[in-house]
């Protein structure tokens, strides 16, 4: 596949189970290494990046996950302030020391994402919804360019999923941040997306705006009729 993602879109990446979406995803920011081609990230090939490189990369591309990846015995702080570990150098990676910078961006993002009363609670003790939220003020924390959102409410009742698209859509747009969401939902994709890139087995099959997708589109992604 080839695929151009221009700075500031919201991106949304459809398609059965199986079809690539993850993996496309956690291939771009290097959890997985593609077996071939490229990805570049303004023309920096990732793909060929090692260590202390591969690290600053990364941090430029915030990751939000469909399990939340919460320290679950940590508190919300703690979790948040876990995305800028990204910028500590030479012995700091080993015991993270975090600045007042550091501690006013975790607080930033905490309120950012309406959660900041949380802030001493420990994250087994929150719902879905809120652990996720925790999650994207994590991601937000990291001052990322690029978010990768990887099945980001595929845990969450359908109410819960608006609300945390709505954030993911505020973040999008008020900040200018690039948003890759990996979504099953295909209602929801069209409704927040800019573009829609479709895949079935790891292969495109539908790349443009929302608004084109038709039933005829629908059958050549998932093979049926019918919603999800």
């Amino acid at each position: 596949m080839s695929l151009d993602v221009p700075k500031g879109e919201f991106l949304c990446v459809i398609g059965p189970s199986g079809s690539g979406k993850s993996t496309l995803l956690r291939c771009i920011n290097r959890l997985l290494d593609p077996t071939s081609g490229r990805v570049l990230l303004d023309g920096v090939d990732l793909t060929r990046l090692r260590g202390a490189d591969l690290r600053r990369a990364r941090r430029r591309m915030g990751m939000i996950f469909q399990q939340f990846n919460l320290v679950r015995r940590s508190t919300v702080l703690k979790n948040v302030l876990t995305g800028r570990l990204g910028y500590q150098e030479g012995w700091r990676t080993l015991v993270p020391s975090f600045t007042s910078g550091d501690r006013q961006l975790a607080w930033s993002s905490l309120n950012r994402l309406e959660i900041a009363e949380k802030a001493a609670v420990r994250a087994d003790n929150l719902s879905g919804g809120q652990q996720q939220r925790v999650a994207i003020a994590r991601a937000l924390a990291q001052e990322p360019e690029i978010m990768l959102a990887d099945e980001p409410i595929a845990s969450l009742d359908p109410e819960t999923a608006v609300v945390v698209l709505d954030y993911l859509r505020d973040i999008n747009r008020s900040d200018g941040i690039t948003l890759m969401c990996s979504i099953h939902h295909f209602e929801l994709a069209k409704r927040y997306a800019d573009r829609i890139v479709a895949m079935r087995r790891g292969q495109v099959v539908y790349d443009g705006a929302p608004g084109n997708l038709d039933e005829a589109a629908y059958r050549a992604i998932y093979g049926r009729l019918g919603r999800e």
